[in-house]
C-alpha cells in the first residue's frame, strides 16, 4: 500500500494528495486444467490450459463469482473454490467485507448460492481486521488475520466447513508472508 504521494504541477511546484493504492498482485491456483487467477482486492478469471489453441486464448472473468476479494484457493480435496475476504453480496464490490469467507459449491465454481441441493456457503470469522494470508495444510485451509491464525476444516454436510482459532498475536504482515511446509518424516 502506497500513501502520502507527492506530485508536481509544475517545474519545482509540489504538491501532495493522501490516497492509498493497493498494488496489482495476483493470486493463482489451479483447479485441474484450469488456471484461476485473482487480482487482489478485484475480480477473479479462468484459463483453460486443456482447450483448443489454449495459448491463443485468454482469460476469462470467472462467472457468477465475488467481484472484489482479497485471497483465493482451491480447498483440496473436497474441491471447493474459496474466496477470502470477499463480499457478502456477490456482485457488489462496496460489500467487501476483510474478515467474509465464501465458497463454491463442490466441484462447480459457477455456483455460489448456498441451498439445500450444493455445498455453497460463507463465514465471517473473528479475531482481527483483515485476512492477510491463506494456506492449503494438511487437511485443513490455515487463515492468518492480522491477529489470530485459524482452521478452516472440510466437515461436510450441513456446515460443510469448521473453524477453529489456533492462537492470538500471530497475525501474518501480508499476502505472501506465510508458508505451511510439510514433513515427510513421522
Amino acid at each position: 500500500t502506497v500513501t502520502n504521494i507527492t506530485s508536481y504541477n509544475g517545474w519545482g511546484d509540489p504538491a501532495s494528495s493522501d490516497f492509498t493504492i493497493d498494488p496489482d498482485l495476483w493470486i493463482l491456483d489451479n483447479y485441474g486444467t484450469k488456471l484461476i487467477a485473482l487480482i487482489y482486492n478485484g475480480k477473479c478469471f479462468e484459463w483453460d490450459a486443456s482447450a483448443v489453441n489454449a495459448t491463443s486464448n485468454r482469460a476469462t472473468l470467472l462467472a457468477n463469482a465475488p467481484t472484489a476479494s482479497r485471497h483465493v484457493l482451491v480447498s483440496t480435496p473436497d474441491r471447493h473454490l474459496v474466496f477470502f475476504g470477499t463480499e457478502t453480496t456477490i456482485g457488489t464490490p462496496t460489500t467487501q467485507d476483510k474478515m467474509f469467507i465464501r465458497w463454491s459449491d463442490q466441484e462447480n465454481y459457477n455456483q455460489w448460492t448456498p441451498n439445500v441441493t450444493n455445498s455453497a456457503g460463507s463465514q465471517r470469522i473473528a479475531g482481527g481486521s483483515e485476512i492477510r494470508c491463506a494456506r492449503p495444510a494438511k487437511g485443513t485451509i490455515l487463515v492468518w488475520t492480522d491477529t489470530t491464525m485459524q482452521s478452516m476444516s472440510f466437515i461436510g454436510p450441513p456446515f460443510i466447513f469448521g473453524f477453529r482459532q489456533l492462537g492470538n498475536d500471530c497475525g501474518a504482515v501480508g499476502l505472501n508472508s506465510a508458508m505451511v511446509i510439510l514433513s515427510l518424516i513421522h
